[in-house]
Formats: structure tokens, sequence, C-alpha cells
């Protein structure tokens, strides 16, 4: 039974990077905005998984910024830009990581905070639903009619103009009918959990230590399977952060998430074990805390009325209709453990590349759009264009769309890309390849 019924020009399902920005995006260009997300707040990777990483900004060639827009308002935000930023240069040193030319943000507690601030900032446009998860839609004439979410109201009815799709995993498109397609060549890129470990003492020895003591554990069936593994010190001197969990799943199937969630706890805390008992510098150490979620790279993505392939990266193919920019390597991670390297093949590292306002336009449903890591792509494009910033760039020109096209009384589907640029143009985002 429908508890109620709420009604919005522009309706963000999800809440993580793209959502965000979307949602952002809409209400500050006049859009009456709702944004629905199942987390008890903003972040999505960042937050919900602790990822502390802004990937995709800069361009590794160079190393500028070819990302702006909402993206750079968030790391000023948490003080790791200033204004004229614009190059890996103008940012710390010790936030940077210029192998990879990523970001780190400092304090994850911080993302959280400042989204609220940002959300609250747009409250005469913007209305947040937390613990609120999308779990149906109505579609009558070609059209998202209405979404249905589940919080603690019960089932509520939310009718919109304008959809944009966030969650991640297409859901609202794959429900809407829309033809969308998980793996095609490739399996399915594994889930990682993060973790964190307290009370480290650095030293020379750890780093291959604890690499040999997963490599015994893997052999002896202790630890089903592992990559790198990456220990950083990103929040404390003596604190560590670890990538190296690998458990291969579906997450759009809720029993073989639940299952996966399980083991990535269940490995994490297996990895902590062997570490304090076997690895110099973790003797005194304690587990502080693995992410709420686990981390998904890879599920559905829409077929949508362009799709972004590796051609497009290796070329560098340019679009009028650009929205956004990409820049990050194909990080493909393999299912099976790795020691040399997190990802499979050559990690091709494109030059900054277009991304068209069409990959984010499903067929078939005319007034949704999908933003993020499950924009039209093929599986190996989207290890490309799948990261953090990326993501928040396309949510960004998501929302900016939506309002656009509720002020010219039409719908998302038929609306001109180059418009949508324009727009973007204007409030400091879109696409950075001339720049």
């Amino acid at each position: 039974m429908i508890a109620k019924t709420l009604k919005t020009d522009v309706l963000v399902c999800g809440g993580g990077c793209a959502g965000l920005a979307a949602a952002l995006s809409a209400a500050r260009n006049g859009a009456k905005t709702l944004l629905v997300e199942r987390a008890g707040f903003a972040g999505g990777i960042l937050t919900a998984v602790g990822l502390p990483y802004f990937d995709g900004l800069i361009d590794k060639k160079s190393g500028r910024f070819v990302v702006k827009g909402i993206a750079l308002e968030l790391l000023r935000g948490l003080g790791v830009a200033k204004a004229d930023a614009g190059h890996i240069d103008d940012l710390p040193p010790a936030l940077t990581t210029k192998f990879w030319m990523s970001v780190r943000v400092p304090n994850i507690e911080a993302v959280k905070c400042l989204a609220d601030d940002l959300i609250l900032e747009e409250r005469d446009n913007l209305r947040v639903l937390f613990h609120s998860t999308a779990c149906d839609v109505e579609v009558r004439d070609n059209r998202v009619a209405a979404v249905r979410i589940a919080n603690k109201d019960g089932l509520v009815r939310v009718e919109a103009a304008q959809v944009i799709d966030c969650t991640g995993d297409a859901d609202i498109a794959t429900w809407a009918g829309c033809p969308v397609e998980s793996k095609t060549t490739l399996p399915l890129m594994p889930m990682t959990m993060h973790f964190r470990i307290g009370n480290v003492t650095p030293n020379k020895e750890a780093s291959a230590a604890a690499k040999q003591v997963l490599v015994e554990a893997h052999k002896r069936g202790d630890l089903p399977a592992f990559y790198g593994p990456g220990l950083m010190f990103a929040f404390a001197p003596d604190e560590v952060y670890v990538h190296a969990t690998r458990i291969p799943g579906d997450a759009t199937d809720a029993a073989d998430f639940s299952r996966a969630e399980m083991q990535g706890r269940r490995d994490a805390m297996t990895i902590f074990k062997l570490w304090k008992a076997h690895v110099p510098g973790f003797e005194d150490s304690y587990y502080v805390e693995s992410g709420p979620y686990l981390g998904v790279r890879d599920t559905r993505r829409i077929v949508g009325e362009k799709v972004l392939t590796t051609d497009d990266l290796k070329a560098s193919t340019r679009h009028d209709d650009a929205i956004a920019t990409g820049c990050w390597f194909l990080d493909i991670h393999p299912p099976q453990t790795t020691t040399d390297k997190p990802f499979t093949g050559e990690g091709f590292q494109p030059a900054p590349y277009d991304i068209s306002y069409r990959t984010l336009v499903p067929k078939k449903v005319s007034n949704l759009l999908v933003a993020g890591r499950c924009h039209s792509a093929t599986q190996e494009a989207a290890a490309s264009s799948r990261v953090t910033v990326t993501a928040m760039a396309l949510g960004e020109a998501a929302g900016c769309a939506a309002a656009l096209a509720m002020r010219g009384k039409t719908e998302v589907g038929v609306f001109d890309g180059v418009k949508v640029r324009e727009a973007l143009g204007t409030q400091g985002g879109g696409p950075f390849t001339d720049a």
C-alpha cells in the first residue's frame, strides 16, 4: 500500500558522487529537486565505501585539471584545493599521488558534513530523503510516470517530470525497460571491502612481508583472492588504509551481494589478523573499521543513444554535445589474485577525451537520464569513465540538463546536448579537453 505521493520537478535516485552532483546542479539551475539515498549520508564510494580518492581529475601527461565544476568545489570545500587551482602542482603534495594522478581527501567524515552543508544551502529547491531506496517504477507512454521508494514512511510514490538514475547499477533504467548490458567480453570486475588498521609502526619491511603473508594464506585456502596489497598511511601517520580484498560477484543480485558483503568483511578481518601476527610494525595494531558498504566497480550499464568505446578513448574523440571529460586509465580489475599490479591488460592511459551527452540518454524512455558508472559505455571503456570525479561531472551535467528541460517544457531524452554543454560552461563545469 502506498503511504503517500510526492511530486517534484526532478528526482535523483542515488546520492553518490554522480547523484550528489546531479541534485546540486538541478537545484542550482532552478528545478525543484528530490534526492533519495539508501545510506544516511551522501557521497557514495567516498563515504559509504571509504575510498578517499578523487580519481579522474588530472590529465597524466600535462598534470592539468580536466574536470572542474562541482568536483573542484568539493575539493575546495575540503581545504584540498585553493580557488585558482588547476594543476596537480597546485595541490598539497602529501595529498597527491603523481603516478596515478590522483588526489586524496584527508577526512571521510568531512566529506559527509560538506555534502550536508551543500544540500542545505539549496534547501529552497532541494529536498533529501536518506535511508530511502528506489524499488520500482511506473512507466506510461514511454515516460517514467513515478518511482516508488521504500523508507520509514512505507512505500512512497514520487512523481517527477524528469528522473536521473544515479543508482550505480542502472536500477531505474532497468525497471523501466531500457536496454542495458552487464558483462560482455570480460567477467564482472570484483568488489572490494576497504578497511583501516590503527597503531601501525611504519617500516621498510612491512609491504613485502604483508604481501608474502597473503600469498601464503591464499595458497592454504585461507584467503580466496586478493590484490596488491595496497598499504597507505592515508589518514594518520600510524593508521593504514588497505586496498586488498577481491570479491567476485554480482551486486545486482540481492543474495549474491549479501554473500559478497559477508565475504568482504571476513576477508578483511582475516588479513588484519594475519598481519598482526606476522608482519613487522603490526604487532600492537587494532582493526579500526571497514566501509559500511562493499565497493562495487562493475554491474549494469545502459545502452544509450551513444555508447562510449575504447576507440573513443584511443582517438580522444570529440563531440559537439560533450558534457564531461574523461582521463583515467583502463582500470580493469580481474576476479583472480594479482600481486604485481591491481589491473589487468596494458592499463591503457588515454589522453583527455569527450563524453557525449547522449551517453546519459537511455533508449525507450524520454524523461530519464543515467549518470555515473552505469552510463552508456562498453565494459572496457567504463573502466575509465566509472571513477569518482568523472561520475561527478556526468551527474552535474545530468542535473543541469534536467533543469533546462523543465525550463524549456520538454524532456531530457530529446533535449539538445549542445545547450547543456553551453550551460555547464557558464557555471564552471562541462568538458575541458581544450583548456
